[in-house]
């Protein structure tokens, strides 16, 4: 194991941190490492019946691109998982559900970042207020649930999260 020596915030952001640590390898060399600090997140599969599943539509930054995603965010400080993805849900579907059962729990990025994704699956939808953050832009979309793997298979669904989530579902799951 790699044991702290010495904890350098470089900058502390709205959704993240980021990190450079100076730490002692197994060997007792120094090394540094540098990452991101995440609260972590949630993400939910919402079913609206049998076939069909809500995804959002969004442009992300950083790829330039818009995307097909579960709905998700960031866990707010004292905030569960499962009332992440519930307050999630809503803001960014408008829907409520009944029912919401854990999927899967993963690290997206180890190699820089400490961020950890818990991933749920959300039925007996009922539709409720869609109430997005001021800075978000999302539409939904309804795609029949093999579809959407179909989409991961060609590519047109690259987003990790709804990869893992779909697949997980599809191959596990169901």
């Amino acid at each position: 194991m790699e044991k702290l020596i010495k904890r350098e915030k470089i900058y502390k952001g709205k959704a993240v941190d980021f990190y450079k640590d100076e730490v002692s390898l197994p060997n007792g060399r120094a090394a540094v490492r540098e990452y991101l600090g995440h609260p972590g997140a949630a993400a939910v599969l919402p079913f609206l019946d049998r076939r069909n599943i809500i995804l959002v539509k969004q442009y992300r930054y950083p790829i330039g691109k818009y995307t097909y995603e579960i709905p998700a965010g960031k866990l707010d400080k004292n905030e569960s998982p499962v009332q992440c993805v519930q307050r999630e849900l809503e803001e960014e579907t408008g829907y409520k559900a009944k029912r919401i059962e854990k999927m899967i729990d993963f690290y997206p990025t180890t190699a820089f970042s400490n961020e950890i994704l818990y991933i749920f699956a959300a039925f007996g939808l009922v539709k409720g207020n869609c109430r997005p953050d001021e800075d978000e832009f999302v539409s939904t979309v309804i795609f029949d649930f093999k579809k959407a793997v179909n989409m991961v298979k060609n590519g047109e669904i690259m987003d990790s999260k709804t990869v893992i989530a779909l697949l997980y579902f599809d191959n596990i799951l169901k």
